[in-house]
């Protein structure tokens, strides 16, 4: 049946111009990974990266771009944050921007490009203070420190992050799937076969004589994997139906409604942005911190809201769960919900419309979206957990997981339907 499917996306010429599209914009992602910045001396980077785990989790991210400070060391960090903080402002805090948000595609392509100038700011900003620090941290990094030379790293690695940005909305636009998560997810399967050879050399390598013992517990990590993906596709897939009946209603000499549908409400409706979101804010404090020179406060951030600590591990699932409220409310906004409903002359069965429609809405969305940001949440911590017991340093942990099997779903979705329009069959059974 896969192979099938296969085939019939190849036939598919639309399709499979999307799939080569998204395949080479990825190569060229992999490509400049391995591209330096000038007047670097990136070799020294990587025995400080091993060591360090906020570094060593940007380091993931990027694909491995960070460890050669290539030309996309800064990732698409800079976008999401830029994405975040453009999405906070529009509840409420900047009128304009919540204005926008009601506007449709015309407001949807106003903030885009509000978030695209934050991207080009933030990422200004963080390479100049990423560069400083590291040559602070490790001598000699950057030949010839002067202000010319900073100025070089720092626009090299600015634009490198903005044709990050770029190449994600292309993805988007002209590929298949979501360019920015696409991204992400090819740098993190790039670390993969760095964490095979880390357990190798760990659990079999440095001590042979344990072979029984490493190999169980190398079933236990495999069927822990295997288990955490089942369960994310389980909630991924998780659905509540809530039924709609439309009244019927005559509209010159057509008649109209008079159907019966549902809202899927879905158990994960945020997917793996609140995970993406909640990681991406929490490096930020020790990587601002790292910037300046040694002091009680820089100290105290950078001994407690590493990666692994634990109010690291607390304040990530906590911000998971919230996150995961936020953006489940920005896809599904019951007022704004509700009032099509009403002007559709929709209702749910056994429920008044309006006000107690919106509460109703609420109430559900509440409950399903509370099960789906508790699991998230936990499968972002019990990795965390597990990496403090086993002494490894995996940064393929459920942060990373979660991300690699939402993004995938997600893109099989995509496929699937693109299959499904021209009568095909497709992966998902």
């Amino acid at each position: 049946m896969m192979f099938t499917a296969i085939r019939n996306v190849w036939k598919m010429t639309d399709l499979r111009r999307r799939i080569l599209f998204t395949l080479a914009m990825l190569a060229v992602f992999r490509i400049g990974t391995f591209i330096p910045v000038p007047n670097v001396n990136a070799s020294l980077l990587a025995e400080r990266l091993a060591s360090n785990q906020i570094f060593g989790l940007l380091n993931t991210f990027s694909g491995g771009a960070l460890q050669y400070f290539s030309i996309f060391a800064m990732s698409v960090t800079p976008y999401i944050t830029s994405s975040i903080i453009v999405q906070l402002l529009q509840h409420g805090v900047v009128k304009k921007f919540e204005d926008w948000s009601k506007e449709g595609e015309h407001g949807r392509r106003k903030l885009l490009q509000i978030t695209r100038y934050g991207t080009v700011l933030l990422a200004l900003i963080q390479s100049v203070g990423l560069s400083i620090s590291f040559n602070r941290q490790i001598p000699g990094l950057v030949i010839d420190p002067s202000f010319r030379t900073y100025a070089l790293i720092a626009l090299t690695l600015t634009a490198g992050a903005t044709f990050l940005m770029w190449i994600g909305e292309q993805i988007t636009d002209k590929g298949i799937g979501n360019g920015i998560s696409l991204l992400i997810f090819a740098g993190i399967i790039a670390g993969v076969e760095k964490g095979v050879r880390q357990i190798y050399a760990t659990w079999f390598y440095e001590h042979p004589e344990q072979l029984t013992l490493n190999i169980v517990k190398l079933a236990l990590l495999v069927i822990g994997v295997l288990l955490i993906i089942v369960g994310v596709i389980y909630v991924q897939e998780g659905v509540r139906r809530i039924p709609v009946q439309y009244a019927k209603r005559v509209v010159g000499r057509k008649l109209y409604g008079g159907q019966s549908t549902h809202i899927p409400m879905k158990v994960n409706a945020a997917g793996v942005i609140p995970v993406i979101f909640a990681s991406s804010l929490l490096i930020f404090p020790a990587t601002v911190a790292s910037w300046f020179k040694p002091n009680a406060v820089t100290l105290w951030i950078q001994a407690n809201l590493t990666f692994g600590t634990p109010l690291y591990v607390t304040l990530e699932a906590l911000l998971v769960i919230a996150f995961t409220y936020f953006y489940t409310y920005i896809q599904i906004n019951p007022e704004q919900l509700t009032e099509q409903m009403q002007k559709n002359a929709g209702f749910i069965p056994g429920i008044r419309p309006g006000e107690p429609t919106m509460r109703f809405i609420t109430r559900v969305m509440n409950r399903i979206t509370l099960f789906g940001a508790l699991f998230l949440a936990a499968v972002t911590v019990l990795p965390v957990l597990f990496m403090k017991a086993t002494g490894l340093n995996l940064y393929f942990g459920g942060t990373s997981l979660l991300i690699v099997v939402g993004v995938a779903l997600d893109t099989m979705k995509q496929v699937e339907a693109q299959l499904l329009q021209r009568h095909y069959k497709g992966f998902i059974r």
